[in-house]
């Protein structure tokens, strides 16, 4: 036989888009067109239905930038489509090469009641099954007009403040036409052959038997009659479409879901929208299809249906308990992990698995986050101490270099505690169950002999309205057919359950499951990242003085509602395109003006706390939130104005230039530069600095990726460099025996800098203040440390604990690492000695290593300041910025944690005079308290976090500074935990506590009311 195969696909792909697709709705009548355009921001329904609308018309351009247009379309249905299935078909200009990523609509009833949405592959709405001759029809769409900003083309765009005021779209169609039920089943027929046919090998008997099957149905087709001819062309395809899977045949668990990311190329007031119009398309999908499994995540984005479409989530709610509409996650929002705090996270779980438990009465079990830039190792524990006991992700499949050798596998944490994970091998989590995407899952599997199935997620995110009825109908076809994967549709939970079963001894994955990709996401919009840090460490202030006054004053009001509010808002802010600087201009731009409200609300809680705790009058107290005692104030608590607790600071003239200063514990030199040439450990009697070189070095890189510019840097940017040495001044801007600031001013390209370098009586750090006029593009800032010390490995904090990276290269997973997360802290030892930086508000960092030619080994660490990436927001980073970050010279682990707190945590100061003690203290600095605050519950209890900081193993003994009843271990949720020991309670409300390596502990503390001062 000769090999006709390419004349056939060709003939298949041809006929499909120019005949059979087309035929699906015949005899189309056009709708009358009615619009108005909403001359703002997005209105009410209400007042949409009732403005006052205008003549349109097929072809007439809609749709500024952002804005909202109402279309009124109308129509009788012809007597002649008696009995037949009608649908509008409503083509608001849509691009149908995107699913996505451009204008939507929803639709509506004259009542207000939401019907269905439009999306590019999804234009059509039901008018009804068996029409009446004459019927009228009346539907109202609320149609967003969002521009295309998926190109990675700079542009303004991407906020309303700057976009154009040209319309952007022209209407297409907007008709009435029969559906042609048969027509469609042929279409689906020969999609799901015609993709399942060029996936099998030559070789393979059953891809020639689809061949012929396929060539004699597109004999059957009467190009001149679609609809007449359709049943007849589907009979020669009715045996290979019968045909069984082969029993050894990959298996794949379907899932229904639509990503729909918080914010991106979108504002968060359009994603309120967007969720709305795919919660109606799927709730109308599973009336049609009882088969049909939705997973959803992200409590957040329910809030909003719940809060701006109560009537669409009235119809989630009762799909919910019909068990086709699925929440997952467990977390607010599919938040980044990378440069979320520990706290931060736990309240992800916390708020997130709380809004499904009191919506659905559902405790949710997957951990569901496709698509965040890197996971943290702290993850699995957190996952487990939240009540979950799954993980899935997909993004690890975007690695540049390393492909990641497991796609079901056992993820083990930093303190060893394990969970069940997936990541599917069909590559995506937009699925949409096509036969080349399914047959590369099943290749791709890497469980082969162990395992034999993987979960798809399916249908169209991001404003493509999720599912579609055609994947339905693949699905149903590839159920069991031979020569495909089997497929079946069903919740994450079942696959989840069937995938452990089969494969308990999955192979173990330890430590972070790091991103090759997008690891400018540490550094892109740094105010977004300053906005985030000083929130989680406000709301820590606000919690822990809050708790201490209600429990201490009788008059004092824990205030839940702010607290949980603000939290909400911060949560929601660590959305894996926001904190990652990865949106467009508004949603920064919202941020900003978002995290300053935060901010001035938490100070107000903080002080209001602070000032009912001291009763106010003369003198000063100073309070110290942070988990260590610093100059004599004790952590958690507040004392009197301690004063100096160190040797005099010192300044003098530095030989051949500059300055030296002084404190008993360091001696600083600066040259005449303005460079740190020596850090000088009077203690440890050794130099910080490498020979020969000089620290808080900027330096500045060219930084164009090759593509995804707010995303990604690549490791090409460091071929050249630029090293910020040329002053414009350098003067002593303040001289006291507390502390003394020299003051640095450069200027470079369009920007300049000020930075401040203090030393403080009794400190053991230099202090830099960095304040930068930042007006370059597509450049790269950092500041470099190169210390005198061999190390092999950085430890860098993350939630809970930290994590060792290597400085070396001598593999492709440790090369790729060439720009690395960090919270607080990051530092660096050889045996016996080491250096610290601590920061108030920066991620990225890099550390290298090189030895000299005296034999001695230089590793430099390096802050990642700023960037300027055009894509998606052209204006990235301009402006004033102002960050904080210091050297520790000899820290070790601890004297890091410490000063990683300290710097995030300054001490405040209120009028008083009396002492405040803490309400709970731990005796070993390796045990950090990490949360202080009132339970969910508002039962007045104290709830305390705490965590193992060094890898070690601790034991401490917590003291609580009120009448404790009784003490309780709970996971994050607090609720009590089956797998937490018995705590014994002193008579002195003391607990001894025992802490593995890196260990949570969440303990409830239940305050005996009667003996409490009020």
């Amino acid at each position: 036989m000769h090999d006709d195969r390419s004349i056939v696909e060709a003939r298949l792909s041809r006929v499909l888009t120019e005949r059979l697709r087309p035929a699906v709705h015949s005899g189309p009548v056009p709708l009358t067109i009615e619009r108005w355009d909403a001359p703002g921001e997005p209105v009410p329904v209400s007042e949409g239905l009732a403005a006052v609308y205008r003549p349109a018309r097929a072809g007439e351009p809609w749709g500024r930038a952002w804005g909202t247009t109402w279309f009124k379309v109308g129509g009788t249905v012809p007597h002649s489509w008696q009995g037949r299935a009608v649908e509008a078909v409503l083509d608001l200009g849509f691009d149908r090469q995107m699913p996505g990523f451009q204008c939507e609509g929803l639709v509506h009833r004259p009542d207000g009641e939401a019907v269905k949405a439009l999306h590019p592959l999804n234009d059509w709405v039901r008018v009804g099954d068996r029409v009446r001759g004459g019927e009228e029809v009346l539907l109202y769409i609320e149609a967003a007009s969002n521009p295309v900003l998926a190109g990675q083309t700079p542009t303004h765009q991407g906020d309303r403040l700057t976009a154009s005021d040209e319309p952007l779209y022209r209407i297409a169609r907007m008709d009435l036409a029969v559906f042609e039920e048969e027509v469609w089943e042929l279409v689906q027929d020969l999609e799901v052959l015609g993709g399942l046919m060029t996936q099998l090998s030559e070789g393979d008997a059953r891809r020639w038997e689809l061949l012929r099957a396929v060539e004699r149905s597109l004999d059957a087709v009467d190009l001149a009659d679609v609809p007449g001819s359709a049943a007849r062309a589907r009979d020669p395809l009715a045996g290979v479409l019968a045909s069984p899977a082969n029993a050894s045949a990959h298996r794949i668990s379907a899932v229904g879901h639509a990503h729909i990311d918080s914010a991106w190329l979108w504002p968060l007031r359009e994603t309120v929208r967007k969720v709305a119009r795919t919660c109606s398309n799927v709730v109308g999908l599973m009336d049609d299809h009882p088969e049909f499994v939705f997973a959803m995540s992200q409590a957040q984005q329910l809030a909003w249906v719940k809060e701006h479409r109560p009537e669409v989530y009235a119809k989630v709610k009762k799909k919910v308990s019909q068990g086709q509409f699925v929440p997952v996650g467990g977390m607010w929002v599919e938040s980044d992990t990378n440069m979320v705090g520990g706290e931060a996270m736990a309240r992800q779980f916390l708020y997130g698995k709380k809004f499904f438990l009191d919506e659905f009465g559902i405790d949710t079990q997957e951990v569901w986050l496709p698509d965040s830039f890197g996971y943290t190792a702290a993850m699995p524990q957190i996952v487990k101490l939240s009540g979950s006991t799954w993980f899935l992700t997909q993004k690890i499949s975007w690695n540049q270099a390393n492909a990641f050798p497991h796609h079901t596998f056992w993820w083990e944490g930093i303190d060893g505690t394990r969970v069940f994970t997936h990541f599917p091998p069909v590559d995506t989590y937009n699925s949409d169950l096509g036969g080349g995407q399914l047959a590369h899952a099943a290749r791709n599997y890497r469980e082969k002999g162990g395992g034999s199935r993987s979960l798809a997620p399916f249908g169209w995110g991001d404003g493509g309205g999720g599912p579609t009825r055609e994947m339905l109908a693949r699905a149903r076809r590839l159920g069991n057919l031979e020569g495909s994967p089997r497929v079946t549709v069903e919740k994450p939970s079942a696959f989840f359950e069937e995938a452990h079963a089969e494969y308990p001894g999955a192979p173990v994955w330890v430590g972070e499951l790091y991103l090759e990709l997008h690891r400018g996401t540490y550094t892109s919009q740094a105010k977004t990242k300053q906005g985030n840090r000083y929130s989680e460490s406000l709301l820590r202030e606000a919690e822990l003085w809050a708790a201490t006054a209600a429990v201490r004053v009788p008059d004092y009001a824990y205030p839940y509602e702010d607290l949980e509010r603000i939290w909400k808002t911060v949560l929601l802010h660590q959305f894996h395109d926001i904190l990652p600087g990865s949106s467009i201009a508004w949603v920064h731009r919202e941020a900003r003006a978002t995290y300053a409200r935060v901010h001035q609300e938490l100070t107000a809680i903080t002080v209001a706390a602070q000032r009912a705790l001291t009763g106010g009058g003369e003198g000063t107290v100073v309070f110290n939130a942070a988990p260590h005692a610093r100059r004599g104030v004790p952590a958690g608590g507040a004392a009197v104005e301690p004063g100096r607790t160190g040797e005099p600071v010192t300044v003098g003239e530095r030989e051949g230039g500059g300055v030296v200063l002084a404190n008993g514990l360091l001696r600083i030199e600066v040259d005449g530069r303005g460079l740190v040439v020596s850090v000088y450990d009077l203690t440890a009697r050794r130099e910080a600095v490498a020979p020969g070189l000089a620290a808080n070095l900027l330096q500045i890189h060219p930084d164009f990726p090759n593509m995804w510019d707010a995303w990604d840097v690549d490791a090409f940017y460091r071929h050249r460099v630029t090293d910020l040495v040329e002053l414009d001044e350098l003067s002593v801007e303040e001289e006291g025996e507390d502390r003394v600031v020299l003051s640095v001013t450069r200027s470079f390209g369009a920007s300049s800098v000020v930075q401040r370098l203090a030393l403080r009586s009794g400190a053991k750090v230099l202090d830099i203040d960095t304040e930068v006029d930042w007006h370059e593009t597509e450049k790269f800032l950092k500041a470099a440390f190169p210390l005198d010390v061999k190390a092999d490995r950085s430890a860098a904090e993350t939630q809970f604990g930290h994590v060792f990276r290597a400085t070396h290269t001598n593999t492709s997973w440790d090369a790729a690492k060439f720009e690395i997360c960090a919270h607080r802290w990051i530092q660096v030892e050889e045996p016996g000695w080491g250096a610290a930086l601590v920061n108030d508000s920066t991620y990225g960092h890099d550390v290298t290593r090189d030895v000299r030619e005296d034999g001695g080994q230089t590793t430099t660490v390096r802050l990642s300041l700023l960037r300027a990436p055009r894509y998606p927001d052209p204006e990235t980073d301009q402006g004033r910025h102002r960050l904080r970050y210091a050297l520790a010279p000899g820290a070790s682990v601890g004297d890091a944690v410490r000063e990683g707190h300290w710097i995030n945590l300054p001490e405040r100061t209120a009028p008083g005079s009396a002492p405040v003690e803490p309400l709970v203290s731990v005796d070993n600095d390796q045990v950090v308290l990490e949360t202080v605050k009132l339970a969910e519950d508002r039962s007045g209890a104290v709830v305390v976090r705490l965590y193992e900081s060094a890898g070690g193993r601790a034991a401490a003994t917590l003291t609580a500074g009120f009448p404790v009843a009784s003490v309780t271990g709970t996971d994050l949720l607090e609720r009590p935990s089956a797998e937490a020991p018995a705590y014994e309670l002193s008579a002195e409300g003391a607990v001894e506590l025992a802490l593995r390596p890196f260990e949570i502990v969440t303990l409830r503390l239940a305050p005996r009311t009667e003996d409490l001062p009020w």
